[in-house]
Formats: C-alpha cells, sequence, structure tokens
C-alpha cells in the first residue's frame, strides 16, 4: 500500500474522524492564523502528541504528520472548537506515559520508533491491563489522536496543519479552484494536467 493509499483507508477508519471533520472551526482559523505557538498544549505535552502523530503517518519519501505540523492543528482545535476533547489528551497522555513506563522504562517520547508502536498497537487493541483513568480508554484516546492527525494532515492549511500543503502532495489533491472557476472536464477525467496550489502539475 502506497502512502496515499494508506492515507485515504486510514483516514476512514472509525466514526470520531467523521464527527471531528465535519466540526466547523471558525476560531480554530483564527488561532492558527495568530500564532504557531502552543495555546493549550504544554510543552511535554506537546512534544508527546507530536510523538504520537509521527507514528501514525511517518516520514518516509514523502512528508508524515511532522512535516504537515498536525500538532499545530491539534493544539488549535483544542484550545477552541474540540475543547471537550481536552480532558481526553489531559488523562490519556500521563496514561499513554505509565504504559511507555511500565513496559519499556521510558517515557513515550523518549521510546525508539518500534517501541512506540507497540505501545499503539497495545492502546489500539483496548486490552491495557491497568490502564487508567476510566473515563477514558486506550482505544478510545488513540482513535481520537488518530483522527486529529488525519485531519491536520489532510485540512487546508489555514487550519495550522497541513504545512506547506503536505498532506495535498501525498493524496494528490492540487487544493481548491472556486476561485479560478472550478475545473475543466478534461481535468477531471485525468486528460488534462492540473497546476496545483503549490506551483507543480499533478
Amino acid at each position: 500500500m502506497d502512502r496515499r493509499e494508506f492515507v485515504g483507508k486510514s483516514a476512514v477508519l472509525g466514526t470520531t474522524f467523521w464527527l471531528l471533520w465535519n466540526v466547523p472551526r471558525p476560531n480554530t482559523l483564527r488561532a492558527a492564523a495568530g500564532s504557531t505557538e502552543p495555546l493549550v498544549l504544554s510543552e511535554e505535552e506537546w512534544r508527546t502528541v507530536e510523538a504520537i502523530t509521527a507514528r501514525i503517518i511517518p516520514t518516509d519519501h514523502d512528508p508524515g504528520a511532522v512535516e504537515a505540523n498536525c500538532v499545530n492543528f491539534i493544539d488549535k482545535a483544542l484550545a477552541h472548537e474540540d475543547a471537550d476533547l481536552l480532558p481526553t489528551y489531559r488523562e490519556g497522555l500521563p496514561a499513554m506515559n505509565r504504559l511507555a513506563v511500565e513496559r519499556f522504562g521510558a517515557a513515550f517520547a523518549e521510546l525508539e520508533p518500534d517501541r512506540q508502536d507497540q505501545v499503539l498497537v497495545a492502546m489500539e487493541s483496548g486490552q491495557v491491563s491497568g490502564w487508567s483513568p476510566a473515563s477514558v480508554t486506550s482505544d478510545e484516546f488513540f482513535e481520537t489522536v488518530r483522527s486529529h492527525t488525519f485531519i491536520g494532515f489532510l485540512a487546508d492549511p489555514k487550519y495550522g496543519g497541513n504545512r506547506d500543503f503536505a498532506g495535498w502532495k501525498v493524496v494528490g489533491y492540487p487544493g481548491p479552484r472556486h476561485d479560478l472557476g472550478g475545473y475543466t472536464p478534461a481535468q477531471m477525467i485525468g486528460e488534462e494536467r492540473i497546476t496545483a496550489i503549490w506551483g507543480a502539475e499533478v
């Protein structure tokens, strides 16, 4: 499976993605325009969330979540329209770090990628022994971060993620064309090339 297929298939997993994707985010947009500094995540939380996103959409020959600055989108969303999910992060991040320390002797962000993956796989299964708090299960926390990561990777860069159109370049989306009258029929069926918003032809 190539990166485009991976992102496309992964983005549709679970209901959380669709619920979060369809939330209007005018306040997130304004916050992202104003600053790339953390609004609600602490420095440690920012670093940990970024490490999680780096394993959900890793960097290879294509940019991943780190290059797309997905953590910035997550921070701005949690500060505004997704504020009701901030407790999920505040409770889930320490629980995940406890799991990482218990299994491998270090906080999640300090682990090697293969060990980070093992922690995330265990969380995704929902069968983590001793996970606490009870208010959010490990799989609920994982799905929330995964959904936020994919939205940050694919949403318009004005919302704080998808930096330098990283996500759109990966999936081959050239950007909105409403201001240019839309795409021609030949472009829609692939007979003519489209000049993407970042200047390259796709």
